[in-house]
């Protein structure tokens, strides 16, 4: 992996076990029930877990599992008919409930960030990709024009987008999903977040691109202590990057705990039928690959 982004992130928010007691958590998340306002009915059933600077939490669980409207919930943009029922989130410590919008504003990007399954979504198609990471620096940051072009080119560098003159000039249709997704990240870190939502970001791509993009995860974690939240269907992700994971079925954890435990030796007879579905996939290969690292 080469160089990163790196112009002013600080190395000592890297978690180091014998640097000291283990610093706050960037993101905690306790006994989080969502309920649909419509229907009446509690779709996430006492979630909890805590994220501290440069560790992996990983969410799996099969489609409707609640994987995704717990991130939305961390991110405060629940669908406009769900609510936190009960428990709470915290970011840096406040309780994200008592926010206001403008506090919200400033939060997203800054402290907590996010890349989604589709990036095509979240970019606009009629404004160059470049452009819009610019922006995004222009008005979080607030340098100047030639500045925020200069920091947006250097991260489209940093997540080895191999011509990022070219790139940054290019439109959404012009680019492949994994370039896309490159520079969805790359928007993502762009003003240095604390914390990053990885929801089932490498699920579209090819084997070898998603392979490249979790270690592009993984490296920015390794350097500037960025600590991930990585939601995937897809156990060899999970034992490839995560420290910690939660299983999700219909909404309730049947298992948590530190990744090498739960997938060696899964204590639900759902988190065994996940293993022995993705079994054929080699997650025999990414668990011997983590013990051996």
């Amino acid at each position: 992996m080469r160089t990163l982004y790196r112009s002013t992130v600080p190395e000592h928010r890297a978690e180091h076990p014998a640097a000291g007691p283990p610093a706050p958590p960037v993101v905690a998340v306790r006994d989080l029930h969502l309920t649909d306002r419509v229907t009446g009915r509690e779709i996430v059933h006492g979630v909890g877990f805590e994220l501290t600077p440069g560790r992996t939490v990983g969410i799996v669980g099969e489609s409707g599992s609640g994987k995704t409207l717990t991130c939305r919930a961390v991110l405060g943009i629940l669908p406009p008919h769900f609510e936190v029922s009960g428990g709470s989130v915290e970011i840096d410590g406040t309780d994200i409930a008592t926010l206001t919008p403008r506090q919200w504003t400033a939060l997203r990007g800054t402290t907590v960030g996010a890349v989604f399954q589709d990036p095509a979504s979240y970019l606009n198609p009629s404004i160059r990709v470049g452009a819009q990471i610019a922006e995004v620096i222009r008005v979080k940051k607030g340098v100047k024009r030639r500045e925020a072009r200069r920091q947006a080119l250097e991260l489209l560098a940093a997540v080895e987008l191999r011509d990022p003159e070219l790139v940054y000039g290019q439109y959404t249709y012009e680019l492949s999903g994994g370039m896309l997704q490159r520079v969805l990240i790359a928007a993502a870190i762009a003003v240095e977040p604390r914390a990053l939502i990885a929801d089932e970001a490498t699920t579209a791509l090819d084997v070898t691109v998603q392979a490249e993009i979790l270690d592009l995860l993984a490296d920015l974690r390794e350097r500037t202590g960025l600590a991930l939240v990585v939601v995937s269907h897809d156990l060899a992700v999970v034992a490839q990057l995560c420290d910690e994971v939660l299983v999700l079925r219909q909404g309730e954890v049947v298992e948590q705990g530190p990744t090498r435990s739960v997938l060696h030796d899964p204590q639900h007879a759902y988190t065994r039928l996940l293993i022995s579905e993705h079994e054929s996939y080699g997650l025999d290969r990414f668990l011997t690959d983590r013990e051996a690292s």
